[in-house]
């Protein structure tokens, strides 16, 4: 029986992010006159939420609450501005998505970046497609694996079967936000974290092209 919802994270899922938010958290440093990063270098530094990326980019020494408050000040000046510059979706998630709607089957995007991004940067790359739900991280909520954002999906969408969902990410967070949230996992492997990290987690699925994930949610 076909699924009802699919669930997408954002960063390394449906849009290649990286470079952007790469831009921004060295702007961050660069202000601050912290040593920057290379761009493969925060591909281990996000999946936890902004305030995590600033942290992890942060010497070790440097990691103080008043620091990271001014990391997050500059890095949202840069970001609210050029956090479109460079992203875009993965080569075959517009057909993806399209093809999900045309079976009707829903769709959402579980995001730890804070909301208002989430929603800028959906918006700017997906013009012509409206997902039923999007959420990003939001004040007094626990960033993934923590599932809330996840129920609250569900619990929008009308969707009690959660046999009727399917999960998809890039992460081992990813994969155990879908574990904690009793949903069956999709691991993609054209995201920012290695096929090991991904196997660890005992996917329900691992795919290697978007057409994949409509296979699974069709079947």
């Amino acid at each position: 029986m076909s699924k009802k919802l699919v669930i997408f994270d954002l960063d390394g899922t449906l849009l290649d992010t990286i470079a952007d938010l790469a831009a921004a958290t060295n702007y961050a440093l660069r202000t601050l006159d912290y040593p920057q990063h290379d761009v493969e270098a925060y591909k281990m530094f996000v999946g936890s939420g902004v305030g995590m990326l600033l942290h992890r980019a942060l010497p070790e020494e440097a990691r103080q609450p008043s620091v990271e408050a001014r990391m997050m000040e500059e890095f949202r000046s840069y970001y609210i501005k050029h956090s479109t510059d460079l992203t875009k979706p993965y080569d075959g998630i517009v057909e993806l998505l399209e093809a999900l709607k045309a079976h009707g089957v829903m769709t959402a995007v579980a995001s730890n970046k804070y909301h208002e991004g989430t929603c800028r940067v959906i918006g700017n790359a997906f013009p012509d497609f409206r997902f039923d739900v999007v959420y990003g991280h939001r004040e007094g909520y626990n960033v993934k694996p923590d599932p809330a954002i996840v129920f609250d999906i569900l619990r929008e969408c009308g969707v009690e079967d959660k046999s009727q969902a399917l999960y998809v990410g890039d992460s081992a967070i990813d994969m155990n936000t879908a574990k904690n949230a009793g949903l069956e996992s999709v691991a993609v492997l054209w995201g920012f974290r290695s096929k090991a990290e991904l196997e660890a987690c005992l996917p329900s699925h691992m795919v290697t092209s978007p057409s994949e994930i409509l296979d699974i949610a069709l079947k």
